[in-house]
């Protein structure tokens, strides 16, 4: 199980929290449909809380015998939210294939992968194409489009505009906010990724999500988050498209972050706003120096 390990854990804490003791359970197909995950997810999920004395499984009657407690659920650090999960699956797929105009997305086997039901993925699928980047076509078969130059200019204006916003609303957040502590943890871990760069310069990509990530939240504002989705596959994962002086590339990136980061620390919003412009830049320029590699100018 260890590809569907996080989805499982996921949907674990999420079943089980809403457990009352003395309720029966419905069937495997229907908690499945319930949580949006695979009938083996939903076994899985059974089987645990079976182990774990927290319900009595007797063929088709499962009784919730007592409630769950915290040391019963998997610690925040080791889940995501479902989208979450569905949305890096995918970007590691279309990495793997080079992000090729024409290639070919099963929402079937991407959802057998991940260990989630078709529904999920469909709905996420969907929600993407928004953006112009993949087609449905029939048989629950999609197209990836690909990456232009004009698609990767406009989606740069439009980031550098919401980043800016909630790069600002971040340098005000109170104090004892808890993005300021995830923040911290961010700083340390780019420090241990410079310390160990020539190992670890390809595990970049993934700290560069999170980090935008939290920087997005903190604008609390619903456009800003729902076009989260379109910045993490083209600018976070651009890093991986074009391999030229890769480490390079990813230890500048790491030098500005830590810039980044030390201006949004001091709380300084004339600083803030310049070393969020001086990254910015620096993304837009390496992802136009990719885009040659991954797609074919339009004529």
């Amino acid at each position: 199980m260890a590809r569907q390990n996080t989805v499982f854990k996921e949907a674990y804490n999420r079943y089980a929290a809403a457990l009352r003791t003395d309720t029966a359970l419905p069937s495997e197909p229907e908690i499945a449909a319930q949580l949006g995950v695979s009938r083996s997810t939903a076994r899985a999920i059974l089987t645990r809380l079976s182990d774990e004395g927290i319900i009595r499984w007797n063929k088709r009657q499962k009784i919730v015998l007592r409630e769950p407690t915290d040391r019963d659920l998997f610690p925040s650090e080791e889940t995501d939210s479902l989208h979450d999960i569905i949305e890096r699956s995918f970007m590691r797929r279309i990495l793997a294939d080079d992000a090729a105009p024409g290639m070919q997305i099963n929402e079937l086997e991407l959802a057998r992968e991940i260990g989630t039901g078709t529904t999920s993925v469909r709905e996420f699928l969907i929600r993407f194409s928004r953006f112009g980047l993949i087609e449905k076509r029939p048989n629950s078969h999609w197209t990836l489009k690909g990456f232009t130059r004009e698609f990767a200019l406009e989606l740069a204006d439009v980031r550098e505009m919401f980043e800016l916003h909630s790069a600002a609303e971040f340098g005000r957040l109170p104090r004892d906010n808890q993005a300021w502590t995830d923040l911290a943890a961010i700083r340390d871990e780019h420090h241990a990724m410079l310390a160990d760069i020539n190992q670890r310069f390809k595990d970049f990509s993934v700290l560069d999500e999170r980090f935008h990530l939290l920087i997005h939240r903190a604008s609390k504002n619903r456009f800003i988050a729902d076009f989260y989705d379109a910045i993490a596959i083209v600018f976070h994962y651009h890093y991986q498209w074009n391999k030229t002086a890769a480490r390079e590339r990813n230890e500048r990136a790491i030098h500005e972050h830590l810039d980044y980061i030390a201006a949004l620390e001091s709380g300084d919003q004339a600083a803030i706003e310049k070393a969020c412009r001086v990254h910015l830049r620096s993304a837009r320029q390496t992802l136009l120096q990719s885009l040659p590699q991954i797609a074919t100018e339009s004529a």
